[in-house]
């Protein structure tokens, strides 16, 4: 039953608060632990090498810091839209505009790029329809409410980290030697750093908590707890997949394979289990898919809600409580992307994108006081420099992409405002 108590644990929301912190994990885990995981580490190895794993440590320090940051705004903040809220709060309403127009077209790219990922593995031939296919079947799945929403996720969770462990499984019967991995330096410091860029397109999904500020039970205790947990669990998975990876087969073999988690089940003693990370990449861009729909709605609903998109886009369903218009119209979007897009031109500019979003959200949380702050001032000062450092380590094509987007949303933005008052 949906909680509306109006009180300090539970503020006035327009959703349902019906998420704990179990619910809250799980979502941030399907929103982490998934395709990221089989799509990224091929293209990060070709960068670093065997410094793969410096580039993994990176992009997790990054997102630790933009974690922190997330989490205490979050409970400082507890409504949908993460850090577009927080940007517009302690920034000013133009940078607040900007991470909220940043995620959304960011992530809308990840939504396409997780949708073809799901299609290319499970028939490469029809990856475009069948991708559109998941798009749709996600979103009437999100729209029946964020309970029905949590409870899939729990079940691709486990799907995923079931085939990892097939992975993990696969790699230690493959006579693994230190020697695969080669020397730590071979990409070279510009190498390591578009490897943290590219992996921390995995990770950035922990902020799906954040943007659900308005379902979430105790958001004030629920979300600072469940952003570090989801966090650390996917950490231990993914440096225990990449380093088994690595001394399995080395960093040459991922990089030239389309598949590279495939590829270390088919070198070890359990080839004939490579079907089952096909459906574990499968279930988990589906798993990803699912999480990131429901964050961009809800920056989405936000925005509109402050006239920063169509007002059409705010409206609550009356039973259900979730932002309908919001959910359709992200997934027309998404649509007409998985049509023309890239999966991995669609990785790039997504983590261009969204680096900008965290940058954002350290400066925000910079300004905190001290009784705000729940962690030590110095973690957003790392969090905005790595994310910063990791952006412009992009390919050029995912940095112009972006920063021409983003310059258009600016422009847009200030040409709009200039004929309503601001709320």
């Amino acid at each position: 039953m949906p909680v509306t108590d109006d009180d300090a644990s539970n503020p006035p929301s327009r959703l349902s608060r019906q998420l704990g912190t179990s619910d809250a994990v799980i979502i941030g885990l399907g929103s982490m632990i998934g395709a990221g995981v089989f799509a990224a580490i091929g293209p990060a190895a070709a960068a670093a090498g065997g410094g793969l794993l410096i580039g993994l440590a990176l992009a997790a320090a990054v997102a630790y810091c933009n974690a922190t940051s997330s989490a205490q705004l979050a409970a400082r903040y507890p409504s949908s839209g993460g850090t577009y809220v927080y940007g517009r709060e302690r920034l000013g309403h133009l940078w607040g505009f900007l991470a909220g127009w940043g995620f959304v077209i960011g992530k809308t790219a990840s939504c396409a790029a997780m949708a073809l990922t799901f299609g290319s593995y499970t028939n490469a031939d029809l990856a475009r329809p069948l991708g559109v296919g998941a798009v749709l079947a996600l979103t009437a799945v999100n729209l029946l409410g964020i309970r029905k929403t949590a409870w899939l996720t729990r079940v691709v969770v486990a799907v995923v980290i079931g085939s990892l462990a097939t992975v993990v499984a696969a790699g230690i019967t493959s006579d693994p030697t230190t020697a695969n991995v080669g020397p730590l330096t071979e990409g070279g410091i510009g190498g390591i750093l578009r490897a943290g860029g590219l992996l921390f397109f995995a990770f950035a999904g922990y902020a799906r908590i954040a943007t659900l500020g308005e379902e979430v039970r105790d958001p004030a205790r629920t979300i600072p707890r469940a952003i570090p947990i989801a966090l650390g669990i996917t950490l231990v998975v993914y440096a225990t997949v990449a380093f088994t990876a690595l001394v399995a087969v080395g960093p040459d073999t991922l990089a030239a394979s389309a598949a590279p988690l495939t590829a270390v089940v088919e070198a070890g003693s359990l080839p004939r289990a490579a079907p089952v990370v096909r459906v574990g990449a499968a279930v988990g861009s589906l798993g990803v898919l699912l999480s990131l729909l429901v964050g961009v709605s809800r920056t989405t609903f936000a925005m509109a809600a402050e006239r920063d998109l169509p007002r059409v886009l705010d409206s609550v369903h009356p039973t259900r409580r979730v932002p309908q218009r919001a959910e359709v119209t992200v997934a027309v979007a998404v649509v007409a992307v998985v049509l023309l897009a890239d999966v991995r031109g669609a990785i790039g500019f997504s983590s261009f994108a969204v680096l900008f979003y965290y940058a954002v959200a350290n400066a925000s949380a910079f300004t905190l006081t001290p009784d705000e702050r729940r962690w030590p001032r110095a973690l957003p000062v790392l969090g905005l420099i790595g994310c910063v450092a990791l952006g412009f380590s992009l390919p050029a094509a995912s940095i112009i992409g972006g920063t021409v987007l983003l310059g258009i949303g600016a422009i847009a933005w200030i040409a709009t405002t200039r004929r309503r008052p601001l709320r």
